[in-house]
């Protein structure tokens, strides 16, 4: 069984359980991950149904009940869109930009790291020297450039987040490879007629994945904030789009007039969704790394 405590997943996984936090984040990234995909569904309102939506409800108080028959609960935004509902389908939105972002940028930057660790000379030189010269830039400096080239959408903002982030994994990668392949299993590994490919996939790379695991759970996070960023100054996704940087640029200019929940609100949802996503892998830093258990 992988959950006995004496398995590495079993003691990594009754490690992790001791932090109260960790627990506690944990169960909040996984209730809103639930809520999220479940959005169409408990919904009240379909912020992408314009037929439901109203200006005569713009701007409204939460509490309000309005022309449609609906109870906006957190009120409404500038576009008479209830705001829970705009809430629910904006987490949608982020979790799926920073999920895609993550994984796509993991296995672009740990590919480049491990090639370049593993084969060394020319082919090391000059993948490095790309990724050392993107990490010398400001992820979002780096993100407004390639937005501004590539226009919004969806498809081009993930593109950007992927080209921004995908260095930190490359760096990564290479680290830890590095420290992998003067092993005895990987010298061992290339005496026998395994191909150079199978060694590195099937050998070099599992030995690599926990440092990696834990920069992904930061930079799943950081491409949420950074999405939430562009969207905020426009240049994300469409302003058709209810995510929550949209929701909280579209609420700003009201907010010296008393209308604080336009912005207020989906701020929250952003701020625990990126908290509780950087707890969870704080703990999972902590676990992996032998040096910082308690």
């Amino acid at each position: 069984m992988i959950f006995a405590s004496h398995t590495p997943f079993g003691r990594f996984a009754r490690q992790f359980l001791e932090s109260k936090i960790a627990v506690g984040a944990f169960l909040v990234v996984v209730l809103i991950l639930i809520v999220a995909i479940l959005a169409p569904f408990i919904a009240p309102q379909d912020p992408y149904n314009q037929a439901t939506l109203s200006l005569l409800d713009a701007r409204r108080a939460p509490g309000h009940v309005g022309s449609g028959g609906y109870s906006h609960w957190l009120g409404t935004d500038a576009q008479g869109r209830d705001l829970f509902s705009a809430i629910l389908y904006g987490l949608r939105i982020s979790l799926k930009m920073g999920l895609l972002a993550g994984a796509i940028g993991l296995a672009i930057g740990a590919t480049l790291g491990i090639l370049a660790a593993y084969i060394g000379g020319r082919v090391e030189a000059v993948i490095m020297r790309i990724v050392d010269l993107q990490l010398s830039f400001p992820p979002i400096l780096l993100a407004l450039v390639l937005v501004a080239l590539l226009g919004q959408g969806e498809t081009q903002l993930i593109a950007a987040l992927i080209a921004a982030q995908y260095a930190y994994f490359a760096r990564t990668a290479f680290g830890a490879a590095s420290a992998e392949r003067s092993k005895d299993y990987i010298e061992a590994a290339n005496a026998t007629p395994l191909s150079q490919v199978r060694i590195v996939f099937r050998h070099l790379l599992p030995n690599c994945m926990p440092p990696l695991i834990v920069v992904a759970t930061v930079q799943v996070a950081n491409s949420i904030a950074l999405e939430a960023t562009l969207s905020f100054l426009g240049l994300g996704l469409p302003v058709t789009e209810p995510s929550l940087g949209m929701l909280i640029s579209n609420g700003f200019p009201y907010m010296m007039s008393g209308r604080y929940w336009i912005s207020v609100y989906p701020g929250f949802a952003l701020i625990i969704l990126i908290v509780s996503i950087n707890l969870v892998g704080d703990q999972v830093r902590d676990q992996l790394n032998p040096r910082l258990r308690r």
